[in-house]
């Protein structure tokens, strides 16, 4: 997989939010370059990774089996190749100290997943056009 091949890179262990986020994407056609990963240890051996691309996006749960998000955050942001990936941590969880420990460590947007399907696609379909197509990423 070349550099420009990888877009997003959706780290979810919920089966039903991973696909729900993906139909979002692909309705508004921003799925093209997508990687689906369950846990955050498969996710720190991807972006480690010399021979994967790097994502424009990385949208992460924060509560995930083996690595949760907040680690897989922390190792990110404190590795030079890998601290301007943008981070979205997309959760359930609105607990002040999940939302304060991320901003700490550096993620770029704390994004609580809506319940309601269209709210959820509509934000992710927000998401990806704001760091898709409108932010100008470092790489």
């Amino acid at each position: 997989m070349t550099e420009q091949a990888l877009e997003i890179l959706l780290v979810e262990d919920n089966p039903d939010d991973a696909e729900l986020a993906i139909r979002a994407l692909q309705k508004n056609n921003l799925a093209n370059h997508l990687v689906h990963l369950q846990d955050g240890e498969e996710a720190l051996e991807f972006l480690f990774n010399e021979k994967n691309g790097r994502p424009k996006l990385i949208l992460l749960d924060l509560k995930m089996p083996k690595v949760d998000g907040i680690e897989v955050l922390r190792q990110l942001k404190s590795n030079a190749k890998t601290k301007s990936i943008p981070v979205v941590m997309l959760t359930s969880s609105k607990e002040d100290r999940d939302i304060v420990e991320s901003y700490q460590l550096g993620v770029n947007a704390y994004i609580v997943k809506p319940l309601d399907f269209e709210q959820f696609g509509n934000a992710i379909k927000q998401l990806g056009l704001f760091w898709l197509v409108l932010n100008q990423s470092p790489h």
